[in-house]
């Protein structure tokens, strides 16, 4: 556990999720953070101030600029406000911060030099995305923004097609159709799958369907913020006397039957217990 003294017992840094469209989203604690802070950062200080309005709020704050580009040079800057006992408020355009968006190397200075790190939370794409789709939400992953140049797009969906939990994915409404064609090519055309764009603004829509279906209807063109709800690849079915060949196998190249069988098991989703009987059985 670190920790280590402040400078002023004043100083935190709170991560505040903003409203992802509705602006009634706003929690009372994110209003009375902005209130309240001495620093702002904000991934862009237009939509801050706009946001403020629609709040009715008012602050005295410094207001800062903390976006992707100047996120590395800004982050010392926002560190010795911190050591002098400023309470520093971090806001991205939508949702919380740090999540395909800046905070991460302000948060990891913060950690390092025994600051208090809090977070308001709130309104999440990812999230909402997730309980909408009507895809499975017991284990997922978040995957971001997959590569605009398409052979490193294809590698990573590729790479992916064997996930077994539900992925989400942000993508930019100039490439969505790009992206779900990949992924159909990468993990089937029929793989259920769910676009959300404009989650809780006037003009939300989710479209489900299959990878292929959704890929045909974004070629149309889709606008505004998207996340993309992909299942999870179906666990294949056991295969236990080839399992039982492939760990003799293994074992015959020279590896140790336990080794073999721990390898084998992970791979075909065999309970290890299980597959070691069936070795020790086929040996009799």
């Amino acid at each position: 556990m670190q920790c280590r003294l402040r400078c002023n017992a004043g100083a935190v840094l709170i991560l505040a999720a903003t409203p992802i469209g509705d602006a009634d989203d706003a929690s009372p604690r994110l209003r009375r953070e902005l209130a309240e802070a001495d620093v702002i950062a904000a991934e862009d200080t237009r939509r801050l101030r706009t946001l403020l309005q629609r709040l009715g709020i008012e602050t005295d704050a410094r207001v800062v600029s903390h976006y992707d580009a100047n996120e590395a040079a800004r982050a010392p800057e926002l560190l010795a406000e911190l050591v002098a006992g400023a309470r520093v408020v971090v806001v991205s355009d939508a949702g919380m911060p740090t999540v395909s968006d800046p905070g991460y190397r302000l948060v990891r200075a913060a950690i390092d030099a025994g600051i208090e790190v809090s977070a308001v939370p709130g309104p999440s794409a990812v999230l909402t995305a997730l309980a909408v789709s009507g895809l499975a939400v017991d284990r997922f992953c978040f995957e971001g923004f997959v590569s605009r140049r398409a052979g490193e797009r294809r590698r990573r969906l590729a790479a992916l097609a064997d996930e077994p939990r539900t992925m989400v994915f942000f993508e930019s409404p100039h490439r969505i159709a790009e992206m779900l064609a990949d992924a159909a090519r990468a993990f089937g055309a029929e793989r259920p799958a769910a676009v959300c764009r404009e989650l809780t603004k006037t003009y939300e829509e989710v479209r489900r369907g299959g990878l292929a279906e959704l890929a045909d209807w974004a070629a149309d063109g889709v606008r505004g913020e998207i996340t993309v709800v992909i299942a999870g690849a179906e666990p294949a079915e056991a295969d236990l006397p080839g399992a039982v060949a492939a760990v003799q196998a293994r074992v015959a190249a020279g590896a140790r039957t336990k080794q073999a069988v721990a390898e084998v098991a992970a791979a075909s989703g065999l309970a290890k217990n299980a597959l070691y009987a069936a070795v020790l059985e086929a040996r009799a």
